[in-house]
């Protein structure tokens, strides 16, 4: 059985989640492999909404086995609290739905102070982070002094990790004017929540390399867009891990070789949150009406989305970085009513043309895009369900998509709905 992984081809908030739950019918295992909870999936089905941060998507599907992955870092109040939400909605969560990695880091309350104390810093240019800690979690994994799953099983093993944690963290925090960390009241606090967290702490490295064994069909999910890369995105404006599909083979402990198929989600247009370069960035009322359409505000943060037309320059290089194979195309409908459409072909910087966006990030600031325009449709495309369901125009603009991203359209999304879904190539396909 193929296994499929799902990445973010853009900055994020391309409708991961409603493609992710549309293909997790069909999988028996679904996998987070990075981020943290500063990642929000917007689920909705039969009307009913459902908001994901830490969470694999597929937990709201029953039957499935859902698997938080070492690739993540997790706050364990805040997974706590997720899964009591969940279940108020009728999901059912226990161990045998949903297994977290031993070898997960933990996001500790002073990762998301020192986070936010370095946001405050008036002198130092922002990043644009949610301020919960995702950063300096990420510091103390490769750093060799982070919490992980396992160490709340020991409390000796614990009180050591915390030691040695606390003696780069207090030497931080004087130099931020922060008080030192109580290390009593956080071994309390962790000793507290272990037991909420330890029933679901597994070794996922097994787990998933036996279903691949026994013929099961895993789904790999990602979490914000291959643009926030640590690596290949518009750096220093980027996640603290990888984003590219490799990572999902590290952070679930999988090899390489049990990836078949790689669906980039791309949305119809460019949106960005936060911080950082945004060629294609619409300042108009073009600009207004694609946010106000899309409804373009942060599953986790309510910051309003910066908006722009679609730059095909940007896909066509995450698509080469992620090895994609296919793209979900997500949110044609906000294009409705506009007469003319414009896609970013390339870039201008210093009177030279590029077919790429430049690492460096005098330069990234300086790209000026290179448009072609096309003509806009004015019937709706709001629940499209086949081909035939689309304006001439609305399938020419998706052909000239994948002309110049180099790159398929496998799924079409058509609204927030997962039935509004157009299946031009099956993921799970062998």
């Amino acid at each position: 059985m193929a296994n499929v992984v799902v990445v973010g081809a853009q900055w994020g908030d391309e409708g991961k989640g409603k493609i992710v739950d549309w293909l997790s019918e069909r999988a028996d295992v679904i996998a987070r492999f990075q981020g943290g909870h500063n990642a929000g999936h917007t689920l909705v089905i039969d009307g009913k909404v459902y908001k994901l941060n830490a969470l694999p998507s597929g937990v709201v599907r029953g039957g499935k086995l859902s698997v938080i992955g070492n690739g993540v870092v997790l706050d364990p109040w805040h997974l706590v609290k997720e899964i009591a939400a969940i279940r108020e909605q009728g999901v059912e969560i226990s161990p045998e739905t949903l297994m977290v990695a031993e070898n997960t880091p933990l996001i500790l309350p002073f990762h998301g102070e020192l986070d936010r104390a370095r946001e405050s810093q008036v002198s130092v240019a922002k990043i644009g982070t949610t301020g919960r800690g995702i950063g300096p979690a990420y510091e103390d994994k490769v750093g060799r002094r982070v919490i992980r799953v396992a160490d709340l099983a020991d409390d000796a093993t614990l009180e050591l990790r915390v030691d040695r944690a606390l003696v780069h963290h207090n030497a931080l925090r004087a130099g931020l004017g922060l008080e030192p960390i109580d290390r009593d009241a956080l071994l309390a606090a962790l000793r507290a929540i272990a037991p909420e967290i330890l029933p679901y702490a597994a070794p996922v490295w097994k787990v998933m390399n036996e279903a691949r064994k026994s013929g099961k069909r895993i789904l790999f999910e990602g979490a914000q867009g291959a643009l926030l890369d640590i690596d290949f995105g518009t750096y220093p404006f980027v996640t603290s891990s990888n984003v590219i599909a490799g990572q999902a083979a590290t952070g679930t402990g999988i090899g390489p070789g049990a990836i078949d198929f790689v669906l980039g989600i791309v949305k119809a247009y460019t949106t960005r949150v936060g911080e950082g370069p945004f060629p294609t960035e619409l300042h108009d009322g073009d600009g207004q009406r694609l946010g106000e359409r899309g409804r373009e505000f942060g599953t986790v943060t309510g910051r309003k989305r910066r908006c722009g037309w679609f730059d095909a320059c940007l896909v066509r290089q995450t698509c080469a970085t992620s090895g994609v194979k296919g793209i979900a195309l997500t949110k044609l409908d906000v294009l409705d009513g506009f007469e003319t459409l414009k896609i970013c072909t390339g870039y201008e910087v210093d009177g030279e043309r590029l077919d790429y966006l430049p690492m460096a990030a005098d330069k990234q600031a300086r790209c000026t895009p290179i448009y072609e325009e096309m003509p806009g449709w004015q019937e709706s495309t709001e629940g499209a369900r086949s081909w035939a369901d689309l304006p001439a125009n609305a399938i020419k603009y998706v052909r000239r998509v994948e002309e110049l991203i180099d790159c398929p359209v496998a799924l079409l999304s058509t609204s927030p709905e997962r039935d509004d879904t157009i299946l031009v190539t099956d993921p799970f396909a062998d």
